[in-house]
């Protein structure tokens, strides 16, 4: 797979450094007065100040949870008073019966996967546009990870693709609510019913995040959720699982925790082998205090993104970020998507100019689609090997894999910051300068 930046068929000979793109954009033509030049061409930038800093993400509620931490006798999570905060303030956004903290969002994946009984052979429909903590568990669990491609600009799960990458060894979905904009949940819990498949919510980019007016993580059989330093909310690292199953609700705390059955009735022993995935109760402290803030942020995220959506929506060449009218997105990032065939330059040069003119952009996210990472290709999960491919449990070939608007929504997607700390002004400065910059360089 290539990480190849440029994708434009009308690439402009040079355009490859911010130089030669300065010196390639006249004064004259589309670019109109002085004050409307380019600022990577020396013109004023459109953004004032350029992008609002987010700062520190602690303060008072921290503490106080912490000098509360530092009375207690133990740090441990096992019945800690801050483990129970985080978990009853957790519930009140994502009201699930069966709540466990984690070490990860990742280790929460994995507590939902081996918690349901997914393992050896069994395959897992998921996105191939997310970080590879959502496959992890899977693999770990001996099972297939099989990529179904996305939505042209939701960036979310086809549910037809996905209906057609079904086999009757499928056991699991696992949906990704990528840069917090939910999925179809109503298509694929029709499915998951109709095929009798567990559905696994990825809500670690979705703090906040609401599907037709329902928290994010209430659809599925599972949420989870993680609390990673460049997340919504935070503990620098942590994650939280949860679902309603009675079935699978009382087996998150023993797949967190080496498999022991604290408080379970079946008496001594290890009933079931898992990893160490507990959280601490100083990491419980500062989530707990973090959660307090949630709404705000989400809302204020949702608010700015939404703005941006309407006011790049018009502009020729660019097509925004696709959020249902009955959803809330979180906007733990937003992306848009150029049409190549609109521009004579380069991905990578538009955001070059957008950055002169004072956006946080960035041209895609992943360099390339999960199953395009060297470790799927080779096939080289455990020790260089895959002992499930080679046992012949799956004919699964990710050398062969393709995900056709997948691989086009991270050659075409430009990557721009949003966070709590911005302003409505910012967005509309923002919004002018993606116009500005699509200006300059239609073909």
């Amino acid at each position: 797979m290539s990480r190849d930046d440029s994708i434009t068929r009308r690439r402009f000979v040079g355009s490859t450094s911010g130089l030669l793109l300065a010196g390639a954009l006249s004064s004259g033509g589309r670019a109109g007065a002085a004050e409307d030049e380019l600022a990577i061409r020396g013109g004023p930038p459109a953004v004032s100040g350029g992008t609002p800093s987010l700062p520190v993400r602690w303060g008072d509620t921290e503490r106080e949870h912490l000098e509360a931490l530092l009375r207690q006798n133990s740090l441990f999570y096992w019945r800690g008073p801050q483990t129970e905060r985080l978990t009853e303030r957790f519930r009140e956004f994502c009201p699930l019966k069966y709540v466990h903290n984690c070490s990860s969002g990742t280790a929460a994946l994995h507590i939902a996967v081996a918690a349901c009984g997914i393992g050896l052979g069994d395959e897992v429909i998921t996105s191939p546009i997310t970080d590879i903590g959502t496959v992890i568990g899977v693999l770990y669990q001996q099972a297939v990870p099989v990529f179904a491609d996305l939505g042209p600009h939701t960036y979310n799960l086809d549910v037809a693709d996905v209906e057609r990458k079904i086999t009757p060894r499928t056991k699991a979905i696992i949906p990704v609510h990528l840069t917090g904009n939910p999925c179809d949940m109503a298509g694929l819990k029709e499915l998951a019913d109709r095929h009798d498949l567990v559905l696994i919510e990825d809500c670690c980019q979705a703090w906040g995040a609401h599907y037709h007016g329902q928290p994010i993580g209430t659809v599925g059989h599972f949420a989870c959720f993680s609390l990673q330093n460049s997340k919504h909310v935070t503990c620098g690292d942590g994650g939280m699982v949860a679902t309603n199953h009675e079935d699978y609700g009382p087996l998150l705390q023993r797949f967190g925790d080496k498999g022991a059955g604290r408080g379970l009735r079946e008496g001594g022993g290890f009933h079931a082998f898992a990893t160490n995935y507990r959280m601490s109760e100083p990491q419980a402290a500062v989530a707990a205090a973090q959660l307090t803030r949630l709404e705000s942020i989400a809302a204020t995220r949702a608010k700015l993104g939404d703005l941006l959506t309407e006011k790049i929506a018009p502009i020729p060449g660019i097509t925004p970020h696709q959020v249902e009218p009955e959803d809330r997105a979180v906007y733990w990032f937003y992306m848009f998507r150029i049409d190549p065939d609109a521009f004579n330059y380069s991905r990578a040069d538009f955001a070059r100019a957008l950055r002169s003119e004072g956006v946080a952009a960035q041209a895609g996210y992943i360099g390339v689609p999960l199953y395009g990472e060297p470790v799927f290709q080779n096939h080289g999960f455990f020790a260089g090997r895959w002992p499930v491919r080679e046992f012949g449990l799956t004919d699964m070939d990710y050398s062969q894999t393709r995900c056709p608007e997948s691989e086009a929504i991270l050659q075409t997607g430009i990557r721009i910051t949003i966070h709590e700390a911005m302003t409505e002004d910012y967005i509309l400065a923002a919004a002018r300068a993606i116009e500005k910059v699509a200006r300059h360089m239609a073909a």
